[in-house]
């Protein structure tokens, strides 16, 4: 079987890549896993700790070849405010709920939740459904290493 043990940020890559994987923003965090190449075929990837890959980043094989990862659409809120102040209170609301948010310019994207749809549109948030990727911040404080959370200082 096919083996990563390393990765190469897409902003210093300078060769094409052999092929490519698709996954989600949960499995663009990555330590030890099979993971299967878009045309077919599996790669085991095998970090010395758990990183979290971004779209366009690469899986390096053992024989030098590299496997581009790219970010799977998800089903995604898209929530937009009348202003940035307003915006920055809806960051702090969702802040405060541990949940994983994609923070930009204009608007704010996190994972489906009616509840917190709910929530937000009561602080007067636009909620929309959208279908894109999700590159979510990393936590400062929190690691989500399939359930184990670390505290760094």
């Amino acid at each position: 079987m096919l083996k990563a043990t390393s990765i190469a940020r897409a902003n210093f890559l300078t060769e094409v890549p052999w092929e490519t994987v698709v996954l989600d923003s949960i499995d663009r965090h990555l330590r030890r896993r099979i993971v299967r190449l878009q045309h077919g075929g599996e790669v085991m990837v095998e970090l010395a700790k758990a990183t979290k890959l971004e779209d366009q980043d690469c899986l390096v094989l053992e024989d030098g070849r590299l496997v581009q990862i790219i970010a799977a659409e998800e089903d995604l809120l898209e929530i937009t405010a009348n202003s940035a102040s307003h915006l920055m209170q809806l960051a702090w609301h969702i802040g405060n709920r541990h949940l994983e948010a994609q923070i930009e310019e204009s608007r704010i994207l996190i994972r489906r939740d009616h509840v917190i749809a709910h929530m937000l549109q009561h602080q007067g948030a636009r909620i929309r459904d959208v279908r894109e990727a999700f590159s979510p911040e990393h936590g400062a404080y929190h690691s989500h290493d399939h359930g184990a959370h670390s505290h760094e200082h």
